[in-house]
């Protein structure tokens, strides 16, 4: 190659090299300015390369204890009872609870099109009318539509966050949890021997301010009726301290009804009061429905607690009845898998979860043994 052709190769690269940018160190001046993708459109891919392993099918039997598969209140869409029962022979779920089976009339009808024509793959729990609260003898009558449900074939009693949260009186004061009027209800469970589910409180976001610090910021912004933030001048709450805290009056005075409290107690973002809660009272059991996501985003801790604990935790979802919700749940309690969506990501947080790999005893425990073991208690 001439000189003369060298010479222009050199100034056509260093021309070209000039008209790149050079590769440096400093943010660029205008980045705020280009920030200006919408979360909701922000769908990132992870470059993680780490195992999957899939879980057609749990290792053992599953009784799924929170679920509100064609339920009285029609919480979720109606299914054909057939291809939820198809779902479950899918991926080894043996059997359903219904939580709200409501009472009566609408009761005897998830009865008679869930429970009686497949039996032990349904079970039904009924619910506390509250309309007539006001009324001198609603104890009593509360304590006979439970006894009617039994009779019916419920075989238990479910509490709705409405109870310390909506239901209120005839002068518009909330019904407190641990409302002296419900005590027969209570204790009438426990005669019964059948199980009290409770949800009481929400997770702790929703307590506070609907703002760029709330980790669940989407999903309030998408559900804002389910923010219980006392804002000055909006609705007032109580706090979700003061909510727990007569929740598990309720438990103490009650030592001889089994209740459940429901999603990991409400507070599975403070594993440190859930253990005390079941070491202080040894007639509450826990589940983890729909909240996979908080206990998934902290395996080692989660993983502790579910060892220690392997005696009084329950296997729920409260989720549609699909393949794939089950075969997540699975993965995450069967795998050691690292960085994967929870069920319903990013629903509930911008986090991933990672598998707890749980031993076979264990699950064995959460899976079935330990609600077989609570449901054994009826008629007895």
């Amino acid at each position: 190659m001439s000189k003369l052709a060298v010479a222009v190769l050199f100034l056509a690269t260093f021309c070209v090299a000039q008209q790149q940018p050079q590769i440096g160190y400093q943010s660029a001046p205008d980045a705020d300015a280009h920030k200006t993708l919408l979360l909701k459109d922000f769908h990132p891919v992870p470059m993680l390369h780490a195992p999957v392993h899939k879980i057609d099918k749990a290792k053992f039997y599953v009784i799924d204890v929170h679920n509100h598969v064609n339920d009285a209140a029609r919480i979720d869409e109606h299914m054909d009872p057939k291809r939820v029962v198809e779902v479950m022979d899918n991926t080894n779920v043996r059997t359903i609870v219904i939580l709200t089976g409501m009472w009566g009339d609408k009761l005897q009808h998830v009865i008679d099109e869930m429970v009686k024509p497949y039996p032990g793959r349904f079970i039904v729990f009924t619910q506390i009318d509250y309309s007539k609260i006001d009324d001198p003898n609603f104890s009593a009558e509360a304590v006979a539509n439970l006894d009617d449900a039994v009779k019916r074939g419920a075989r238990g009693l479910k509490c709705l966050k409405d109870l310390g949260l909506g239901v209120r009186d005839k002068s518009g004061k909330l019904i407190a949890v641990d409302d002296p009027r419900l005590d027969p209800i209570w204790e009438e469970a426990g005669r019964l021997h059948i199980p009290v589910s409770i949800h009481t409180s929400d997770p702790e976001a929703f307590f506070h301010p609907t703002n760029g610090e709330n980790e669940r910021y989407e999903e309030l912004t998408e559900h804002p009726d389910w923010s219980f933030y006392s804002a000055p001048g909006g609705p007032q709450f109580p706090s979700k301290e003061e909510l727990l805290a007569a929740r598990d009056r309720v438990f103490a005075r009650h030592p001889h009804t089994q209740f459940v409290a429901l999603h990991m107690a409400n507070w599975p973002e403070n594993l440190d009061y859930v253990s005390s809660l079941l070491d202080r009272l040894p007639n509450v059991m826990v589940e983890f429905g729909a909240r996979e996501a908080e206990l998934g985003r902290q395996p080692r801790r989660a993983r502790e607690f579910f060892l220690k604990y392997q005696d009084r935790i329950m296997f729920g979802t409260d989720n549609e009845v699909t393949e794939e919700m089950y075969r997540n749940h699975f993965r995450w309690l069967e795998t050691a898998d690292e960085f994967f969506d929870y069920w319903g990501y990013p629903g509930q947080g911008r986090w991933e979860i990672y598998g707890m790999a749980l031993p076979d005893p264990v699950l064995e425990k959460i899976y079935h043994k330990n609600a077989e073991k609570m449901f054994g208690k009826f008629g007895k």
